[in-house]
């Protein structure tokens, strides 16, 4: 964890001071080594959260573009009484995760169905060969809506395979912790896995990154995700609704009489 309650305050791990959870309340140990990035720790082997995962700088990097006060947010469920740490819980009740690890697509679901307004970010570099793959993606523009939206035909084979049938917006992130100056350009952008799946077919759009951070902090984002999805997804209706119109007027002009026909 980045941070802990410390006399009431929300503070960052440095040697000599102890904290408590702002889930669980038990006593949390800074941890401040050479190796590992300063974190707070559970005494023992205690992890109040399942869904937590060990932090990576990719995780802090991406933490950092935010509040302090919207970072690692205790969400709790009042029906139910279950509470998860969010990454990023904007005023606008907007969860952000971020993940580096491989997630079980039955936990990505459950955290989807628990936040509902949620935005996953995904580290794309974490395996060497997801972004050459990505590479060999063959993609057609389908439509404008505010920004430039493509059909990514078999996304199995070109796109992380864990997160093309998400319920909410995923976006992937192909530059990592690694200097913009020294990457390929397409890696400085980000890239939105929009939550429908139609057939053969997923829709990503393109998301510059400064600008997708900003976005983040002010209302919309979300719902304008999922309003360009469903605009994809009645695009779709429209084009099978016209093609199954060709078909059945084909259909009736092969069984129509010929007017040479002889009476």
């Amino acid at each position: 964890m980045k941070f802990a309650l410390v006399d009431k305050n929300k503070l960052e791990a440095a040697k000599g001071l102890t904290g408590l959870c702002p889930s669980c309340g038990s006593e949390l140990i800074a941890k401040c080594g050479t190796f590992k990035i300063n974190h707070w720790a559970h005494k023992g082997i205690r992890n109040c959260d399942p869904w937590w995962e060990n932090e990576t700088e990719w995780h802090r990097q991406w933490k950092g573009y935010f509040d302090p006060e919207w970072q690692e947010f205790v969400h709790k469920d009042n029906k139910t009484g279950e509470k998860h740490i969010a990454d990023i819980f904007t005023p606008n009740e907007l969860v952000i995760e971020f993940q580096h690890s491989h997630l079980n697509p039955t936990e990505r679901t459950s955290r989807e169905r628990f936040y509902k307004k949620m935005i996953w970010v995904v580290n794309g570099t974490r395996l060497k060969t997801d972004y050459s793959r990505f590479c060999k993606r063959q993609a057609t523009n389908s439509i404008f809506f505010p920004r430039h939206v493509s059909s990514i035909s078999l996304p199995e084979e070109c796109l992380p395979k864990d997160w093309i049938r998400s319920s909410v917006p995923v976006v992937i992130d192909f530059q990592g912790i690694e200097n913009q100056n020294e990457i390929e350009h397409d890696r400085k952008f980000l890239y939105c896995i929009l939550p429908i799946k139609l057939e053969t077919h997923s829709y990503m759009v393109g998301l510059n990154r400064d600008v997708f951070v900003e976005r983040l902090k002010i209302d919309g984002l979300f719902e304008e995700l999922m309003k360009l999805t469903n605009e994809v997804k009645l695009l779709h209706q429209r084009q099978q609704s016209m093609a199954q119109s060709e078909l059945m007027n084909q259909f009736i002009r092969g069984r129509m009489p010929s007017s040479r026909k002889r009476l």
